[in-house]
């Protein structure tokens, strides 16, 4: 016996009749039973007698403006997604609706086969298998400041808004962006992450956008961009702050009109990508100094996403040194490593200004340096004579204790490492997993003794 699915429905709100046509005979052909409502008034009056599937609404309004349509619809039905239509031109509207709680926006002239899209998407947030995936437990700790994140990370899973996430250096903030991503509708689409202070000024804009055949000196043939290679799913602009300002430029045309144009080409290609950039410098300093683009951070800090750093959060310690160790000793193939207590309370006095990515290096050390470090491979760690020796003196913010075992630890990595490729620092820096410019930095440090 067959049973009968609901038909799916939408709500579309605008004053002018014609879309409101339009976008009727394409939702109906999409299977979607469609009503209209040319105001507020008129649009309030169908949802107090029943409730679509979604909600496509103008932004401007005879009796007020479709964001106070998106802030009710976000406070009294949050599980109805809705997507505001804006004019060409209208980039406030549209951060401001989708701050407000839009799932996304659509410009006019409205192109169908991106109507469609965002249809279909929309849907997918009120199917039952919609949203099963949540990958926030990637995220370790149980401290109020980590639920907190996952929480938020789930939320922001629901809507295509860029997400600017903020944070010191180690806080994982591609892991988050990632999460954010593997949590979303994009989750089966290309997560593509970039380094934007890795790549050279000169290549940096064939990198995102391609280039034709023959676009500059070299180009022997068309090569696809970063922006195309993540077409559907999120591009994660890293160190977004290491940008020129050209490319500030071009990057605020993309993501404002979803479109771009490799390097020498004559069309423009459409884009349907999710972004989520990063940094851990104030891009409000950078503003005012005149080295960052006003209208590009207002298009990029639709939705921003705080890191926290782990000095913030040490009761998440033990839990983050398990799953380090687990991941480390399986990747080794190693028997289990595990940190006496009063080691672990130790780690737990120390502020970690490298944050969480400091604890990783810190522990990994300890297994390339057995006889120098706090652990011993095997199923406890001998408290008396790596224990004492390596956290007899740890004093937070100070030269003394971690840091000092830090210092000691990763100038002897260097050089073993370095001794190992026969004095090459680019193999070292590759063996390493490292930029040449990190390597050569922390080098010098563990030579001079400054730095820290």
């Amino acid at each position: 016996m067959m049973t009968n699915c609901p038909v799916p429905s939408a709500l579309v709100v605008d004053d002018e009749p014609n879309i409101v046509e339009l976008l009727k005979i394409t939702l109906q052909g999409m299977g979607l039973q469609v009503s209209g409502a040319g105001s507020l008034a008129e649009a309030h009056a169908r949802l107090s007698h029943d409730l679509p599937s979604l909600v496509l609404s103008d932004l401007r309004l005879p009796d007020g403006s479709g964001i106070d349509l998106v802030r009710y619809l976000h406070n009294a039905h949050p599980h109805i997604p809705v997507a505001v239509i804006t004019a060409y031109s209208s980039a406030d509207g549209a951060v401001e609706a989708m701050q407000a709680g839009a799932f996304d926006y659509m410009s006019k002239p409205i192109e169908l086969a991106r109507l469609r899209q965002l249809v279909a998407q929309a849907l997918k947030l009120n199917h039952p298998q919609g949203m099963e995936q949540d990958a926030t437990n990637r995220l370790i700790g149980q401290s109020l400041v980590m639920q907190q994140l996952r929480a938020d990370i789930r939320k922001l899973a629901r809507s295509n808004a860029p997400v600017h996430i903020t944070g010191e250096s180690g806080t994982g903030k591609e892991l988050a962006a990632r999460a954010i991503h593997d949590s979303s509708l994009r989750q089966d689409k290309p997560f593509v992450a970039v380094n934007c202070g890795a790549i050279p000024e000169g290549l940096i804009e064939s990198e995102l956008f391609g280039a034709e055949k023959g676009a500059y000196s070299g180009a022997t043939q068309s090569r696809q961009g970063l922006f195309q290679a993540a077409n559907g799913g999120t591009l994660f602009l890293d160190e977004i702050a290491e940008l020129p300002m050209l490319m500030q430029v071009k990057l605020l045309r993309a993501i404002q009109e979803r479109v771009i144009r490799p390097l020498g080409g004559a069309r423009e290609i459409s884009l349907d990508l999710r972004f989520i950039s990063a940094t851990h410098r104030d891009l409000g300093a950078m503003v005012e100094a005149g080295s960052f683009r006003q209208d590009l951070l207002y298009r990029l800090n639709v939705v921003q996403l705080h890191m926290p750093p782990l000095r913030q959060r040490l009761e998440d310690v033990p839990q983050l040194v398990e799953a380090i160790l687990q991941r480390i000793n399986g990747q080794a193939d190693q028997s289990p490593t595990i940190l006496a207590e009063d080691v672990l309370e130790k780690l737990q006095q120390y502020d970690f200004p490298g944050n969480v990515r400091e604890l990783e290096n810190l522990l990994e050390r300890s297994l390339v340096f057995p006889d120098k470090n706090i652990l011993e491979n095997g199923n406890h760690v001998a408290p008396n004579r790596n224990v004492d020796r390596s956290f007899s003196s740890v004093a937070p913010k100070t030269e003394s204790g971690v840091a000092c075992t830090l210092d000691s630890a990763e100038a002897d990595l260097l050089r073993s490492v370095l001794a190992e490729v026969s004095g090459d620092p680019v193999a070292a820096a590759t063996r390493l997993g490292i930029c040449p410019q990190s390597f050569a930095l922390r080098l010098t440090r563990a030579v001079t003794g400054r730095g820290r």
